[in-house]
């Protein structure tokens, strides 16, 4: 009886993962985010430096008005830093913020794909990498033809310091 609950619920968290997502490429690797998180992708435009916030964060843009901070996968997955160049853009997503409940912010990446439905059937897991590296923020791997695809978790990809350091730049 308690295989089936334990079943049950890996099969229900399963089931969440399975949906469409928004593919973007970083560093020559194939990323995913669920395309309900995606609320518009913008070409490269003007990024306002914030003193004193992490690295990764490049500053803040204005969209329509609206203060958005800006980040930089690469850097916040700890890739080489590249030059910007035609490709390259940023994904306005909405993540589950700390106080304000939700928060905007714009993810500068190499270049944006696809909108891809993807089966959960074909998603597998993070492996275990032996050792201490965070991977809470990836939901998991889909397999797609030779290559695959790492699924982000958009609301954990930033941890909850980082998230109220955002918040403020906003």
């Amino acid at each position: 009886m308690m295989m089936d609950v334990m079943a049950a619920k890996i099969q229900e968290e399963n089931e969440k993962r399975e949906g469409k997502y928004l593919t973007f490429s970083l560093g020559g690797e194939e990323y995913a985010i669920g395309i309900l998180k995606v609320k518009e992708i913008i070409g490269m435009m003007p990024i306002t430096p914030v003193p004193q916030t992490p690295v990764f964060v490049k500053g803040v843009i204005n969209l329509r008005g609206k203060v958005i901070p800006v980040i930089d996968l690469r850097l916040k997955f700890g890739m080489e830093s590249m030059a910007y160049n035609e490709r390259t853009c940023i994904i306005v997503v909405e993540a589950s913020g700390l106080a304000a409940g939700r928060v905007m912010m714009g993810l500068v990446v190499d270049s944006v794909s696809e909108v891809v439905n993807i089966k959960e059937e074909d998603i597998e897991d993070t492996p275990t990498f032996g050792t201490r590296l965070s991977t809470e923020y990836i939901l998991g791997m889909a397999k797609a033809g030779e290559s695959v695809k790492i699924l982000l978790d958009i609301d954990r990809v930033l941890t909850t310091q980082e998230m109220s350091v955002l918040e403020k730049a906003a």
